[in-house]
């Protein structure tokens, strides 16, 4: 995995498209005991193919698919969704660069949900057969896995506290800062960034009608919270998000 020099100032339109840097990469934890740094560069080059690229809506995996690889996303955005019984589509998640998918089907051995690429992507693919036979020489790379896990499990335990107690406009306040939280942990600016997802599958994300986000979007912009054009948001005043988010202000 090649390592790119990211800057923390504002990027350009395109800067959520830059390839990260292998040590803000979800996968480094992973590829870390299996010589990353040097030691032994044929045994990651084993179990990582280096880089596979993706256009905007093409699926990376969907559910029932036998799990053979965890994705690293190296640049760009992703979305995982489930569909119900009845045929609606609900977004799982929103997942961008540094960021790992397909753990959740470890214990059934399938993907459970269907990746699409938001934008042109590139990944990182990690081969699970491989991997678990490193493993048993190295257990520290199950230990690894552990804690990443458990911080998508956080996350998820988040959003459903997120669901269940908090007003649209709070909801979607905390997204923002979320995914400013998120892109400044890579390296990205914390304040400017694409929002590559739509209104409507943010709406499905956060339970709420895709009228519903595109309202609250322009009223957050109206009080000059943020700035959008076309895609690319600025994250005016993060105090006054913050305090949305809290319901310690007034929309």
């Amino acid at each position: 995995m090649a390592v790119a020099k990211l800057a923390r100032t504002a990027p350009s339109p395109q800067a959520t498209c830059t390839p990260i840097s292998c040590k803000k990469c979800g996968v480094y934890q992973l590829c870390v005991p299996l010589g990353v740094d040097g030691t032994d560069l044929a045994l990651l080059e084993s179990i990582v193919k280096r880089k596979e690229v993706y256009k905007r809506g093409q699926v990376l995996f969907r559910p029932g698919e036998r799990f053979d690889c965890i994705y690293a996303l190296r640049s760009g955005s992703v979305k995982t969704s489930v569909i119900s019984a009845d045929g609606r589509v609900q977004i799982a998640g929103f997942h961008v660069a540094g960021e790992l998918l397909g753990l959740s089907a470890y214990a059934s051995g399938q993907y459970s949900c269907e990746a699409t690429a938001l934008e042109t992507i590139s990944v990182c693919k990690v081969e699970v057969e491989r991997l678990d036979q490193l493993a048993k020489t190295m257990p520290s790379i199950y230990f690894e896995m552990l804690k990443i896990s458990s911080e998508q499990i956080r996350r998820d335990e988040e959003l459903m506290l997120l669901l269940g107690t908090r007003r649209a406009e709070e909801r979607l306040a905390e997204y923002l800062i979320g995914l400013s939280r998120r892109f400044a942990s890579r390296n990205y600016s914390a304040t400017q960034f694409r929002l590559s997802m739509s209104r409507k599958d943010i709406g499905s994300y956060l339970g709420m009608a895709e009228e519903t986000v595109s309202r609250i979007l322009a009223r957050f912009q109206e009080d000059g919270c943020i700035s959008i054009a076309h895609r690319e948001v600025h994250l005016n005043d993060l105090d006054r998000l913050s305090a949305i988010a809290r319901n310690a202000g007034n929309v």
